[in-house]
């Protein structure tokens, strides 16, 4: 089992940036890759950004070139740095993590939302 706790949501005005983390637990060494997806209201849940154990990163076509995913791996920990921060970028922010049996495991979200 892993557990996740994101923070670092809130309002920001657009244009500007915020820094969410997200802190796993439990049976880490399980975990293949990290990520965040969002969810806006009314649409489907979509990949922002993700990176592996060995550190490859993959990006949204939205996001790329604004976002940035790190990773720490002595504090268990993921970051996505968000810059230029857009009004569509207003969404539910769920950090997330693959097992290498195939399971998901999903934080319980943070609101972004970024007013215009």
């Amino acid at each position: 089992q892993v557990h996740l706790v994101e923070s670092g949501g809130g309002l920001v005005q657009a244009g500007g940036s915020l820094r969410l983390s997200c802190a796993a637990s439990g049976n880490i060494f399980s975990i293949n890759a990290m990520g965040w997806y969002r969810q806006a209201p009314g649409k489907q849940r979509e990949l922002v950004a993700s990176v592996t154990t060995g550190g490859s990163t993959n990006y949204a076509d939205s996001v790329k070139g604004r976002f940035t995913i790190s990773r720490d791996n002595a504090k268990n920990t993921i970051y996505l740095q968000m810059n230029s921060l857009k009004p569509e970028d207003t969404a539910v922010y769920y950090c997330n993590a693959e097992s290498n049996l195939g399971w998901d495991y999903w934080g319980q979200g943070t609101q972004v939302t970024v007013s215009s």
